[in-house]
Formats: C-alpha cells, structure tokens, sequence
C-alpha cells in the first residue's frame, strides 16, 4: 500500500488512519502490514463502499483538504469499486511499540 508523499509524516503521527481507494479490486488485506518511513501500516479495516459515502468529512480524515483532491489521488488505474482502508501506523513516532 503506497501514499502520496505528503501524507507521510502525518499517517506515522498517527493523524491519518483511513485511506479512499478506486479499485478493480483490493489491494490489501486486513492484517496486511505496508513499509512507509522507519514501521509499517497495518490495514486493521477493509469496507467496500458507495461513492457516495464519500465526503468532505472523509476527505479530511483521510488527510486530504477537500473531496475533489482525494477523488484525484484515490483512483488507482480502471478500478471503480470504492474502498474505505482503515490502519494504524506501527513504529517510530507512532506513539506505539514498533
């Protein structure tokens, strides 16, 4: 699982915890453990949902300023199924053990 780069440091504070994706597919899996920085994200939730539960609300959440710049980061390839990934992030700066 990959962010972009300005989502880094934010996700290993522990600030971001949920991603959107546009997916054919998942990519992950709960349990999964994804390399970012000096830990890991852990993908503790896995949810397909509706487009439209996507919000400016969920937009934040995810570490985004408003709904139209995560929809320009979130759509992976041809996918059209709608994901909601909920993680925690394990190791350095995280505030947990890692």
């Amino acid at each position: 699982m990959t962010f972009t780069k300005r989502l880094h440091a934010p996700i290993m504070r522990g600030e971001v915890t949920c991603s959107v994706r546009i997916w054919r597919h998942p990519r992950v899996r709960v349990g999964g453990r994804y390399p970012l920085g000096p830990g890991f994200v852990e993908v503790t939730g896995l949810t397909e949902i509706d487009g439209s539960d996507v919000t400016p609300e969920l937009a934040k959440r995810s570490g985004f300023d408003s709904l139209e710049d995560l929809m320009a980061t979130a759509r992976h390839g041809r996918g059209e199924r709608v994901f909601l990934v909920e993680f925690v992030y394990q190791g350095e700066g995280a505030g947990g053990e890692g």
